[in-house]
């Protein structure tokens, strides 16, 4: 039999999208394990989508819509992208796909100047243009409705045309097995040209995209440099990490955890 709080937890999800157990816990006023407990029969009929250290409704465990997505998290992606800001500087090239933690990023940037700035995503291009004597190139094409950006043949073949310093993803789902990976084809094709464009290559993640399964791989982590994040990864993926050179860093941690091969 279903509670009041089970309701509860429906209509956060049904609000914010992928939420953490974390943050159920708190705004519930109950402990981790209780919200746990709570999850179970939820899976069990169907009604919501249990992940590592998270929950959120069923049907809504791929992507989101580009606005529900933005609020989802929040505070873990700006962390993630202020650290990463403070990785660029002034003057440098960058590379960013589609994606909330990248929109986060771009925000976060806007103390910079005279920066390069190519990019398939019509918000980080108008988040950026015009200020600090940047220079944006944008990937042409027919915008998405939801995202307003550009994907297919001709804006991968427009961003070919660049090498930048820093090349810089977000991702949808992070499998120990697959690597990381997308929900839509175009999209991963875009991501993966944009990983090979750059001197440098980062994913940023938040935490909760851990254990999931895409539909497409964009990369195996030996073809990154760095991957950012706000939590550290579970057992089978920080293995999986730790058998490459990918460097593994947490958001808000003094130093990187770096994985190396002997």
């Amino acid at each position: 039999m279903l509670t009041k709080r089970h309701g509860d937890i429906l209509r956060l999800l049904n609000e914010h999208g992928t939420v953490t157990v974390t943050d159920l816990a708190d705004t519930l006023g109950v402990s981790m394990e209780t919200v746990r407990r709570d999850l179970k029969p939820l899976a069990d009929l169907g009604k919501v989508v249990r992940m590592h250290g998270a929950a959120s409704l069923a049907g809504q465990s791929g992507e989101a819509p580009f606005e529900r997505r933005m609020r989802e998290n929040a505070p873990a992606k700006r962390a993630i992208a202020r650290h990463v800001a403070g990785t660029i500087a002034d003057g440098d090239s960058i590379m960013l796909d589609t994606g909330t933690t990248t929109s986060f990023l771009a925000r976060e940037l806007l103390g910079h100047r005279r920066l390069t700035v190519v990019t398939n995503s019509s918000d980080i291009a108008r988040t950026l243009a015009t200020v600090n004597n940047n220079r944006v190139y944008m990937a042409g094409g027919e915008l998405r409705s939801d995202s307003g950006a550009a994907f297919g043949a001709s804006a991968i073949e427009f961003i070919t045309r660049f090498s930048v310093r820093h090349a810089i993803i977000s991702t949808g789902a992070v499998d120990a097995r697959l690597g990381v990976m997308d929900y839509d084809l175009e999209e991963a094709e875009f991501a993966r040209t944009v990983l090979e464009r750059g001197e440098r290559s980062v994913v940023i993640t938040d935490h909760t995209k851990f254990g999931r399964q895409g539909l497409v791989t964009v990369s195996g982590f030996a073809n990154i440099d760095e991957l950012v994040t706000d939590e550290t990864p579970p057992g089978e993926l920080a293995q999986a990490l730790a058998s490459t050179e990918t460097v593994l860093t947490v958001a808000g941690q003094d130093d990187a955890l770096q994985r190396a091969l002997p």
